[in-house]
């Protein structure tokens, strides 16, 4: 039983947070993705993090992957080609074309992508900029500038 959460007088009450209630939205509606292929996320820094797509039976230059605003797309299509002269009885290793997309937090950028043994990996890490870290605020002493000034906070 799925039950709705309504968003609609945090939406009128806040600013700027609309990817966030989307977000929300979305992740309440059911997936129709039948979880093809297999994924991991994993953490490796305090800023890193590695997605890792088990993607068997693909080539690398078969798998396309799409980094936008804040979502990531990996996609894949087998390209079509049968051995002359083999007639496959069972065809158990599932080689259709899929689509995954990661919805990535601000400032998360995807580092590098790899291949190997059919496991993609995909390494993503968060870089805030400047502006947007944390910055310490002296206050000046009672003189003629009563201006604060402003220094970098070396714990940040």
């Amino acid at each position: 039983m799925r039950t709705a959460f309504d968003l609609a007088p945090y939406r009128r009450s806040t600013v700027g947070f609309d990817r966030l209630f989307d977000a929300l939205e979305r992740s309440t509606r059911v997936e129709t993705q039948d979880g093809y292929p297999p994924f991991d996320i994993a953490r490796t820094g305090e800023d890193s993090y590695r997605i890792t797509l088990a993607v068997a039976g693909f080539s690398p230059d078969e798998i396309d992957i799409t980094a936008q605003q804040n979502q990531l797309v990996i996609s894949g299509e087998k390209a079509e080609k049968d051995e002359e002269g083999v007639e496959v009885i069972h065809r158990g290793i599932a080689m259709r074309a899929f689509e995954r997309r990661f919805q990535l937090a601000d400032y998360v950028e995807v580092r590098d992508a790899s291949y190997e043994n059919g496991m993609l990996t995909v390494s993503l890490e968060r870089v805030v900029p400047e502006a947007m870290k944390p910055r310490k605020i002296e206050i000046g002493s009672s003189g003629n500038d009563n201006t604060p000034q402003l220094t970098k906070d070396k714990a940040a």
